[in-house]
């Protein structure tokens, strides 16, 4: 199964007063992998950037002015997204701004359909708690200390991550004894990494546990009301 995790950056919040896409990243996942393989520009929205949103991307116009424009790069966009669902944190917005610049390409736009919005998933499993993105990698324990200056591919990663622990999606690396084992690894050497880890692991010392005599004289009497019985087999 192919999903994609999309986010952008843009010149403002107002896609209807003219703020356009100045970045867009996309990784794709299969059966709820990474797989490494992205897509990702920076674009020239020909306007400035708000101050506000400056803020929040760094991205200047000095910066994006030699980039292409979203025009320049629409069919690879259509064809890495494909027909796969696209993962969107408050997709109503992004999609808004993603549907302007098709529909000023003659591209046919984003189906509702076809996109999973994290928001919403967030929302229902943290009621009434902060679901913003980086409050998302908070509670589940991710990095977002090189956050300080958003940035859409580095947004659309973390976004993969908070994705799967959202849907409680297979984890995609385990660890042994501190040391990293992918998930995708066959099962032989995972089986032997176990086998490694309860070898090294030292003996327990064995602690004494007092039985209560009439729980356990009860015990006796259920069990050999079973028919057929494994625990007839056995001593106590």
């Amino acid at each position: 199964m192919r999903e994609i995790v999309l986010d952008t950056e843009t010149t403002g919040l107002d896609v209807n007063n003219g703020d356009r896409i100045i970045e867009i990243g996309i990784v794709e996942l299969k059966n709820h992998v990474q797989t490494g393989n992205y897509f990702h520009y920076y674009l020239n929205p020909e306007r400035e950037s708000d101050f506000q949103a400056l803020k929040i991307h760094g991205l200047t116009s000095e910066f994006l002015k030699d980039k292409p424009k979203f025009a320049d790069i629409v069919d690879q966009f259509v064809n890495f997204i494909s027909d796969s669902k696209i993962i969107i944190h408050n997709a109503s917005f992004d999609v808004g701004f993603i549907n302007t610049e098709l529909r000023k390409c003659n591209k046919t736009e984003l189906c509702e359909d076809s996109v999973i919005d994290t928001l919403l998933l967030a929302k229902k499993k943290f009621v009434g708690q902060s679901v913003s993105l980086d409050s998302l990698c908070r509670k589940f324990n991710l990095d977002i200390s090189h956050r300080e200056i958003h940035g859409a591919i580095k947004d659309a990663k973390l976004l993969a991550q908070v994705y799967l622990e959202l849907i409680g999606g297979k984890q995609t690396k385990l660890n042994f004894n501190g040391g990293d084992i992918n998930s995708d690894l066959d099962i032989e050497d995972t089986l032997l990494n176990i086998e490694t880890l309860y070898k090294n692991n030292q003996t327990r010392t064995r602690k004494n546990i007092y039985l209560n005599t009439y729980d356990n004289e009860l015990h006796k009497k259920s069990i050999e009301k079973i028919p057929n019985s494994i625990w007839n087999e056995l001593k106590y």
